[in-house]
């Protein structure tokens, strides 16, 4: 995912998708979103809690949409009554860099790069190159135990730029960029062994995993569009000019709502560019009052127990988008919801930053801040209430 709030913070700040160090920088950007004994101000109680796999941590690497877009599938798998498994998020983005270097030379280099994505990039690759365990394909060389791919992006990119100055291609080109990721993250495998038996990536994404990409869709929503059409996300990394489909403002939590209530969890790409996002506390909301005429008692207390919200329209939302107050950030797994000692509701949300916040990796998200700050969501069709499907054409 990619974002830009303005010049001094691209600047500053380096999200999931740019070049260096990109996830160490975001995480260290919201380190000031924090309050003391917040954990102590909230009592969350289960509402639903979806199973899912472990917490990961991509290390440094803009691979967010591909944790998560995994993490979605290891949880479809389990709803299907399938033994959970791990599916490695490296290789789904070393192939997901390879077809964006093709559409990068394809447009002569007028592409963003970088290593974001879109949930829907993990279906891309499934349906193309298929899957393989994460035991099999970790990216990490020897002495490695998180991923970086800081100097391998860098590489990458000097590379595409030089490759599109050429008046004339061979395919030569596509051998040198995985050259450099075989160099860095290793050679995908073509064939491996899994529970005694030899698979393909082919072989086991349809044998083991045995999910249909063309069951699931992404969801939008944007004043700008026509409702409940589909329409191309303007993000840069939607560098397939993947389509979704536009909802209305209070959909996206209906949707979301109604697929959780019946089984199934939901892929979430967010804003989490926020001062009311805290990662380290493990909540986010949208304040009442513009932060900037929170007192410097009310910004310190923050998220020191439930606040009262403000309410967001589809206007607003829409401007934030084109003002890049809301930007393309970050990937997550939506697998529950929970309510505060207040009733109000807050979804349950798996992150891949590790487990080093109060909520070991996972965080408590309101359902205004949802509906303010989502990019898009990625649903399985079949978990879409009929009254909108049926307005979907679907």
């Amino acid at each position: 995912m990619n974002w830009r709030k303005s010049l001094l913070a691209a600047a500053a700040l380096v999200v999931c998708t740019a070049q260096s160090y990109a996830q160490d920088n975001l995480i260290n950007a919201l380190k000031a979103n924090v309050s003391d004994k917040s954990k102590e101000g909230f009592t969350f109680t289960e509402v639903i809690n979806l199973r899912n796999t472990s917490i990961k941590d991509q290390g440094s690497s803009g691979t967010c949409w591909s944790y998560s877009g995994n993490s979605f599938l290891e949880s479809e798998m389990i709803r299907m009554g399938k033994q959970p498994v791990e599916i490695s998020q490296i290789f789904t983005a070393y192939y997901t860099y390879l077809e964006k270097a093709k559409n990068y030379v394809r447009l002569h280099g007028d592409q963003a790069q970088g290593e974001g994505g879109q949930l829907h990039d993990v279906l891309t690759i499934f349906r193309q190159y298929g899957a393989v365990p994460r035991e099999v394909y970790t990216g990490l060389q020897e002495g490695q135990t998180r991923n970086n791919f800081s100097e391998m992006s860098n590489i990458l990119q000097g590379m595409n730029e030089n490759i599109v100055k050429n008046k004339k291609l061979t395919p030569k080109w596509q051998n040198a960029v995985t050259g450099v990721m075989d160099a860095y993250l290793g050679t995908p495998p073509t064939e491996f062994q899994y529970n005694g038996k030899t698979y393909t990536p082919r072989t086991w994404a349809d044998q083991i995993v045995g999910i249909n990409p063309d069951d699931y869709i992404g969801i939008s929503s944007f004043d700008a569009y026509a409702y409940y059409k589909p329409f191309v996300l303007l993000i840069p990394d939607n560098w397939s000019f993947e389509r979704f489909y536009n909802v209305q403002i209070n959909d996206l939590t209906n949707i979301i709502d109604n697929a959780l209530q019946n089984g199934y969890t939901v892929a979430w790409a967010s804003d989490v560019s926020e001062k009311s996002f805290s990662w380290k506390n493990g909540v986010a909301y949208v304040p009442e009052k513009p932060i900037e005429q929170l007192t410097k008692e009310e910004q310190e207390s923050m998220f020191n127990g439930p606040k009262p919200e403000a309410k967001i329209t589809p206007a607003q939302r829409q401007a934030a988008f084109d003002d890049y107050s809301t930007t393309d950030d970050h990937g997550m797994h939506i697998v529950g919801i929970v309510k505060d000692q207040h009733g109000k509701e807050y979804y349950i949300v798996k992150n891949s930053w590790g487990e080093s916040n109060d909520y070991k990796g996972y965080m408590y998200v309101t359902k205004e801040f949802v509906r303010y700050k989502t990019i898009s969501i990625l649903v399985h069709k079949n978990s879409i209430q009929k009254e909108i499907t049926s307005k979907l054409g679907l």
